[in-house]
Formats: structure tokens, C-alpha cells, sequence
């Protein structure tokens, strides 16, 4: 079993989805109802949670938390499903070069670092944020 499949397994009630996000049961219903999660349904109609559905949110909390708006999280989330299309297609040849985790590291901490400076706000600045402080 690969690991996307894993990760989009329903495993989680929402009681443990609002312990993982900190978020209210009427907060996670509400981006439910935009469309911006969609958890699967048992035959009992119980909300089952993935993997990533639980980041899905995290990230949801993230940008509302620097004052994004739900249509601006829609075109955000949209922009980077369309990202990820367009880098699961890229042609083999043409792959960039893969850098090493120090390399990684310290190309992430300058965006968190140059995320908000000249008026620019950083998309990734509140996932960043979990890991440097």
C-alpha cells in the first residue's frame, strides 16, 4: 500500500479531528459545507476523516488565521491543486535536480524569514512556522 492511499484513508472521528486542529465541530462543518474538505460519510452518516483532510484543515486554520478570507482560501487551495497537476506531469527530462535536506532546510527558513517583508504575505508562512522557531 502506497503512502497517498494511506494518507487518504477515513480514519479519524471528528472528536479526534478537533483535538489534532483545535478547531470547534462547527468550524470543521462549516469548510465542509464550502467544499474546502470532504470527508467520507459511514452508512450512519458520520463524518470519517483522512489523513489529509486533518492537514487540509490545518492549512484552512493557518491562512484564516492571517486574515484570509473562505473565497480567498478556495482560489489558494485551487492554485496549489493546480500546482501539484501541473509538477506530477512534468516530463522526466526535464526534473529539477534534487537538493539535500540541508539545502531544503535553509531555502524554507529564508521564506519564513522574507514571508510578511514588503508587503508579501507567504502562503506557506504558517506551515513553515512548525518547523523553526
Amino acid at each position: 500500500m502506497n503512502d497517498q492511499i494511506r494518507r487518504n484513508m477515513p480514519l479519524f472521528s471528528i472528536g479526534i479531528v478537533k483535538q489534532l486542529t483545535e478547531l470547534s465541530a462547527r468550524q470543521i462543518r462549516y469548510y465542509e459545507e464550502h467544499q474546502l474538505i470532504h470527508p467520507i460519510r459511514t452508512n450512519g452518516n458520520q463524518r470519517i476523516f483522512s489523513f489529509n483532510d486533518v492537514d487540509r484543515l490545518l492549512e484552512i486554520k493557518s491562512l484564516i488565521e492571517q486574515g484570509i478570507n473562505i473565497s480567498g482560501i478556495k482560489k489558494i487551495l485551487e492554485l496549489n491543486e493546480k500546482a501539484n497537476e501541473i509538477t506530477a506531469i512534468t516530463p522526466i527530462g526535464k526534473q529539477e535536480a534534487e537538493i539535500s535536506d540541508k539545502e531544503l532546510r535553509k531555502h524554507l527558513k529564508n521564506e519564513l524569514i522574507m514571508a510578511g517583508r514588503n508587503g508579501k504575505a507567504s502562503i506557506i508562512q504558517g506551515q513553515l512556522s512548525r518547523f523553526f522557531h
